[in-house]
């Protein structure tokens, strides 16, 4: 991962604060990589609930279809703590900024590919297995992104404002979000046959264009300044997940747990409810476009917890938002079944506003559980690791809940709650880390 050119800005110092150019133009690199990233793996994700069923898993019923479509979506989650750990592994060795090029490049080509993929019909049983190799890659690929966005920006950071610029990388998921679920939704306009056969390729193949100008402001960003001066013996230690596991166990508990809290809303909200409010009836556009305007009131929380978990702190603001989603489980649950864009509407806007209350300070919060040494590796495995729980199996498991219930959403509901209850445990059991140093 050599060769990478480095730029010769200063590093911020703590006694600067975040608007200056050097400083901007981290922020945006952390935004817009992050942004870049998520909208090719979330695109996966709507194409999933109204798409591959039809192009990939023809010839089954209605419901297994669905099953076998979230069942490739939860593949890409799944190998998202691999690439956490992985592209880690190197970024706390070798440097955050070369790491991250290589997961941009990596997301990007797996993207374009899976646009350019020819269906069930011409390549028969190839082409989900190809699917399901190239979401797997996509998950690699964005394991790594987040981790090294959020550390970057972090470390350049001063004290006071480490909370915000951490958040810049988790304010790219909802504006990859929102940009993917746009570009779908507009391609729904087309005739139906029209929209299966090609139209649902174009945001996939935009992808490239996307990468190629998130790579043009990530080249010019500087490495770490804390990676910098730990930079020496960093390649003398022992291997970053070993060091993690071993002596960081319960912090990776609570890091964990904290992030399923708010991947249970992601996975409930933007996934499975699209699937659910479109099979009883509402207007697939119309589910579209509230979900995309829900991801728009999930960047704005997402800025504003941000903001208030430097003032107050990473736990208060994040126990808020995991109250918030346990009181508004059971409602959205009913909202979704109603088969309604209104209820839609009203549910998606509701989960995505209290996922934004966590995410904001989620960061922060995992970052400063760990050391320098091992942050891009611990603080990733974290996060992705609670994406893949909370986040990649929610819609499959949600749907065997509302079988398992009798086709009500009761039991789906006690379960939701009752998980909620114990992210919260976790995330009252941790240390508040907004004054830590960052040694």
């Amino acid at each position: 991962m050599s060769g990478i050119p480095e730029s010769t800005a200063p590093a911020t110092t703590a006694s600067e604060g975040l608007n200056n150019r050097h400083m901007r133009r981290i922020l945006a690199s952390s935004f817009l990589g992050s942004a870049v990233e998520y909208y090719d793996f979330l695109l996966y994700a709507t194409a999933a609930a109204v798409v591959f069923n039809h192009v990939f898993f023809t010839g089954l019923g209605p419901g297994l279809a669905a099953f076998a479509s979230f069942g490739t979506l939860a593949a890409g989650y799944v190998a998202r703590p691999l690439g956490g750990v992985l592209f880690g592994h190197f970024g706390d060795r070798l440097g955050r900024k070369k790491v991250l090029v290589v997961s941009m490049l990596t997301m990007g080509l797996a993207t374009t590919l899976i646009g350019l993929l020819p269906p069930t019909s011409q390549l028969g049983a190839a082409a989900p297995v190809l699917l399901v190799t190239l979401r797997i890659v996509q998950g690699l690929a964005v394991g790594g992104e987040w981790g090294g966005a959020m550390t970057i920006a972090l470390e350049h950071a001063p004290g006071g404002k480490r909370g915000f610029a951490a958040s810049f990388a988790n304010m790219g998921a909802p504006a990859g979000a929102l940009l993917a679920t746009v570009a779908v939704g507009l391609c729904t306009l087309l005739p139906e046959d029209d929209f299966l056969r090609w139209g649902w390729r174009i945001p996939f193949l935009f992808s490239m264009v996307l990468v190629l100008i998130g790579l043009f402001i990530r080249l010019k960003v500087t490495e770490s300044p804390l990676f910098t001066r730990f930079e020496a013996e960093a390649k003398e230690r022992r291997l970053p997940i070993v060091e993690v596991l071993t002596g960081h166990g319960r912090q990776v508990v609570v890091g964990l747990l904290a992030g399923i809290s708010m991947f249970t809303l992601a996975g409930m909200a933007t996934v499975w409810a699209v699937n659910v409010a479109v099979a009883n009836g509402a207007d697939k556009t119309g589910v579209l476009n509230s979900k995309a305007a829900a991801a728009l009131v999930m960047l704005v929380t997402t800025i504003v917890s941000a903001r208030v978990c430097d003032r107050l702190g990473r736990k208060p603001v994040m126990v808020t938002g995991v109250l918030g989603a346990m009181a508004f489980a059971y409602p959205q649950l009913l909202l979704v079944e109603s088969g309604s864009v209104l209820g839609f509407t009203v549910a998606v806007m509701g989960a995505q506003a209290l996922q934004g209350i966590v995410f904001g300070p989620y960061a922060a919060f995992l970052a400063e559980l760990f050391p320098t040494r091992i942050r891009f590796t611990g603080a990733s495995l974290c996060f992705q690791g609670a994406s893949t729980l909370g986040a990649g199996f929610t819609p499959a498991l949600a749907a065997g809940l509302v079988v398992a219930g009798g086709g009500g959403m009761a039991l789906l509901g006690a379960v939701w709650v009752g998980v909620l209850a114990v992210c919260l445990v976790a995330i009252l059991a941790a240390k508040e880390g907004r004054s830590r140093d960052l040694g």
